[in-house]
């Protein structure tokens, strides 16, 4: 047996793939549209390697409401090498850290339709270093 792939759905596939290419640096691998069903599948990876795990987002086309968000989901998490550069990027771009990396190790950021995607420390963890060892968090994550 062999890890696939998670799925989300999302609203708004732009903003979906702006949060998850832009801001995290996840790349499309491939694209279905499903004219009768009236879907997209847009599945994302670290590597252009599509045996590599991937994150599918389902953007179904009449979704007119928001979905619920829901914590039973849990979240996705990537490994990054610099997780302060990570935030930093992701909040040069208009998101918030919901969780910062106090510890620099570990944080927590939401995409546009409320996914929570735990960023970690590749290796070591960095020392703590400002803003993010005061910084508190911010909503749900």
């Amino acid at each position: 047996m062999r890890y696939l792939h998670t799925m989300v759905r999302v609203r708004d596939l732009a903003a979906a793939l702006r949060f998850f290419c832009d801001g995290l640096g996840l790349r499309e691998v491939r694209r279905r549209d499903h004219e009768a069903g009236r879907f997209t599948l847009v599945f994302l990876g670290t590597e252009p390697d599509t045996d590599s795990p991937q994150l599918e987002l389902t953007h179904n086309w009449d979704q007119g409401e928001p979905y619920s968000a829901g914590r039973n989901f849990g979240h996705v998490a990537y490994e990054v090498d610099d997780i302060y550069a990570r935030c930093r990027h992701l909040m040069d771009l208009g998101y918030v850290i919901a969780r910062p990396p106090r510890d620099g190790r570990m944080a927590f950021v939401r995409s546009p339709d409320l996914v929570s995607v735990e960023l970690l420390q590749k290796g070591e963890p960095l020392p703590p270093r400002e803003p993010w060892a005061s910084m508190p968090n911010t909503g749900e994550w």
